[in-house]
């Protein structure tokens, strides 16, 4: 897989190339601002960029920024953004979109080599990678009314692997439930949530959507 990664901190930004690099993966281009990024990106064309949310000069938004427009102008290449904390904005912002070959984890994540491969290998399949933190805090109850509370335990389940980008028969296994049980729940779900049956929208992204903005 050819990488470009996008971090201002030196020494993450060497420990992730040399990890990458370790693992069979090359690195086109490791820079330090979301300008440098844009251009790396323009000239290398890579499978994925991993991208910190904040960078230099403001250190607030310009990462997002950056994927944002990576995601306009080169839908192909994958992103996967990198955060400090738990953004939720941020994380609201990206998942409006298209949101395939798109990834959110928390840093933290990248200290569990494996998890932080995995998601990269998903990103770059088309997948969906959603940190469960993030996906935690971002369900976390408010006091307007709950429009997930028709769905089943088992359904909420469901829906909440929906959210962390796992596809169908990931979930099934996960669950040790059959494809077809886990079809039925995610119509169901659909169905509860009164999502349109319009070929324009993808039901399963608003199924997402609904769920984070709950």
């Amino acid at each position: 897989m050819r990488l470009i990664l996008a971090e201002d901190s030196v020494l993450l930004r060497e420990g992730l190339t040399r990890l990458l690099h370790d693992t069979g993966h090359e690195v086109v281009a490791a820079v330090g601002d979301a300008q440098a990024l844009l251009v790396a990106v323009g000239a290398h064309h890579p499978d994925v960029a991993v991208v910190d949310v904040r960078m230099p000069p403001t250190h607030t938004d310009e990462g997002l920024r950056a994927a944002l427009e990576i995601r306009e102008r080169l839908p192909e290449v994958g992103v996967l953004v990198l955060s400090q904390y738990v953004e939720k904005a941020y994380a609201a912002v990206l998942l409006a979109g298209n949101t395939g070959g798109l990834g959110y984890l928390l840093k933290d994540r990248v200290s569990e080599v494996a998890d932080f491969l995995d998601s990269l290998e998903r990103v770059h399949a088309g997948g969906t990678v959603i940190d469960p933190e993030v996906v935690r805090q971002l369900l976390a109850r408010t006091t307007h009314v709950d429009p997930l509370s028709r769905l089943s335990p088992r359904e909420t389940e469901v829906l909440r692997h929906l959210a962390q980008g796992f596809v169908n028969t990931a979930i099934a296994g996960r669950l040790h439930v059959s494809l077809s049980t886990v079809e039925k729940h995610i119509n169901a779900i659909m169905d509860k949530l009164d999502l349109p049956r319009d070929p324009t929208y993808s039901r399963r992204v608003l199924a997402i959507l609904r769920y984070l903005d709950t």
